[in-house]
């Protein structure tokens, strides 16, 4: 199967070869690949999926592998602008005592937000303050993949 949808894909890419596409015209040609193999019924849409979540674990490894070789600095080539980022300044705010303090009693006040959310009684502070049922929002939902 897998060597079907390399094929697939390969055939596709012959197709859009002439032109360097831009990452929406990929973006697009993607779903729209997708879709036309779906809509052709020829190959299980859970065997189609396992195989594309395995070429995205191949090509993604492959694109970091070479990316590791690349010189750091700025080349454009085939329609790809690759720059180098230094990397971040990360202050170490827990040396300060202070903020490590006020962190913990942040995470505290957390914990008591959440055990007064599911609490059907009123719940209090260690200053005798109520503690307010705050409002809860939703990530969207998805699909978890493993293997």
């Amino acid at each position: 199967m897998s060597k079907q949808l390399f094929e697939l894909m390969a055939e596709k890419e012959i197709q859009t070869s002439n032109f360097l596409p831009t990452k929406k015209e990929i973006e697009n040609n993607g779903r729209l690949f997708a879709k036309q193999i779906l809509s052709h019924g020829e190959i299980d849409k859970y065997e189609l999926f396992s195989q594309a979540e395995r070429l995205t674990t191949a090509t993604a490894n492959i694109r970091d592998e070479i990316k590791s070789h690349l010189p750091k600095e700025k080349h454009s080539f085939f329609g790809i602008e690759v720059s180098p980022v230094n990397g971040r300044t990360m202050i170490q705010f827990n040396e300060d005592y202070i903020w490590s303090e006020l962190k913990e009693k942040m995470q505290q006040r957390e914990e008591l937000l959440k055990v007064a959310l599911k609490s059907d009684e009123s719940i209090y502070d260690s200053e005798g303050i109520e503690v307010p049922k705050v409002s809860v929002k939703y990530a969207s939902d998805s699909l978890q993949v493993k293997y």
